[in-house]
């Protein structure tokens, strides 16, 4: 008879499988490289929910070009953002984290907010020898959607020059930034965040090991055994129950099918699991990471591909 193999099971690329301890994930933005002149290389969002969009194909050399097809798209509500702090760095350090001079009274009750240094943005940013780079942590006006009220904090890049990002935090020191300013129509993104969370699950779902025998003793979802007698330990490679979803990833070149603001459409109206979409919207093509109301993290491509940047979708309608 040929030898039994059995493959491993579950990747180790994603280990350990527990929950992570924040729901907006670390971006390394110096890898991403943003079309924009200025601005943000990102922003926050929220997931709304899936629709099918009713599309004609425009798409050179496509098998359906020129015809009227139904694909999945994501809608993404995307709140104003404003900058809570201006962080500095030096030798790839951070040198200085400098609040913001004004909050809003929401802002304050919701967040815990370190004591306010003497020192103000404006006098460091004449100081533009002593640092290197120089990034924002800007927060989401989520009071202004119907998902919750505690804003969300991340850390953004900027794009130019090192005076180019000066002169854009003088500019948005105290105003909003929309979405609309920092993507188009037509981009492609990713976006980054976590999983549906799924709570305490069995290898089976979990690993996807093969179900035992129906004679089998102590059970058919579980492993035959756990190793051998020496060594005289479980090593964690054995497909075991815990922790499944609520895992950071990460999801490539989703193309922008729409963008704008929330009056201008009528479907974007009684989602389920959402409501309303209050503020500005994205449409993006294809399936995201995560339930309804999930925090996500928006960025420029990190590898774009010819095969998603040439798809041409003609939007005609929402179901």
């Amino acid at each position: 008879m040929p030898t039994r193999k059995s493959p491993r099971k579950g990747s180790l690329q994603f280990w350990p499988r527990k929950r992570v301890s924040k729901f907006l994930p670390r971006v390394n933005w110096d890898a991403i490289k943003s079309n924009s002149s200025k601005g943000l290389k990102g922003s926050i969002c929220y997931k709304a929910g899936m629709m099918s969009a009713y599309v004609k194909d425009n798409t050179p050399d496509s098998m359906t070009k020129g015809k009227k097809i139904a694909i999945p798209v994501t809608i993404l509500e995307c709140p104003p953002l404003k900058i809570f702090s201006v962080r500095f760095y030096k030798d790839n350090k951070v040198a200085k984290d400098i609040l913001a001079e004004n909050f809003e009274k929401e802002l304050k009750s919701k967040v815990k907010l370190p004591k306010k240094s003497r020192e103000k943005v404006a006098d460091l940013i004449s100081e533009k020898g002593e640092y290197d780079d120089v990034q924002v942590i800007a927060y989401s006006q989520v009071k202004k959607t119907g998902v919750k009220k505690t804003p969300d904090l991340s850390e953004i890049g900027l794009v130019g020059s090192f005076d180019e990002k000066i002169n854009f935090i003088k500019e948005f020191l105290n105003k909003e930034i929309s979405v609309l300013d920092i993507f188009e129509k037509g981009q492609l993104i990713d976006l980054r965040g976590l999983t549906k969370g799924h709570g305490l699950s069995g290898p089976v779902k979990r690993f996807g090991i093969t179900l035992k025998s129906h004679k089998s003793e102590k059970g058919r979802r579980r492993p035959g055994s756990l190793g051998p007698w020496h060594p005289a330990r479980v090593t964690f490679r054995v497909p075991q129950a815990g922790q499944l979803g609520m895992f950071t990833r990460l999801t490539y070149n989703n193309k922008i099918m729409d963008m704008g603001k929330s009056e201008d459409k009528k479907e974007l109206k009684n989602i389920k699991n959402y409501g309303n979409i209050k503020t500005d919207y994205l449409i993006v093509a294809g399936s995201v990471q995560g339930p309804a109301k999930r925090q996500l993290v928006i960025t420029a491509p990190l590898r774009g591909t010819k095969k998603q940047l040439k798809k041409n979708y003609e939007l005609l309608g929402l179901r």
